[in-house]
């Protein structure tokens, strides 16, 4: 299933930051990123429950949030990508 994670950490201190760097890090393991803040993750519903557990561990809920939008396994025609950067597609090819 395809799920778009996106994150906000006050990094008003050096906790902040090194707690933004351990988000980045973990979620650039499980996925892509699109956007400063923004992961599309391409994992199985056991992975995610396990991505989702580390994360909640790393950040603080007091300063920090997180978002998680599920868009299941017909993605596809969810995402739509104009501009710069063109999208990847995690199912295909990666080296050619």
């Amino acid at each position: 299933m395809m799920v778009l994670i996106t994150y906000d950490v006050n990094t008003t201190t050096e906790a902040g930051e090194k707690r933004l760097r351990k988000i980045a890090k973990l979620c650039m393991n499980y996925g892509q990123r699109v956007q400063n803040s923004v992961f599309e993750c391409l994992v199985e519903p056991h992975q995610m429950v396990l991505l989702k557990n580390m994360l909640i561990d790393i950040m603080d809920k007091e300063k920090d949030s997180l978002r998680f939008y599920y868009l299941g396994s017909n993605w596809r025609p969810k995402i739509e990508h104009i501009g710069a950067n063109p999208g990847y597609d995690p199912e295909g090819i990666l080296i050619t």
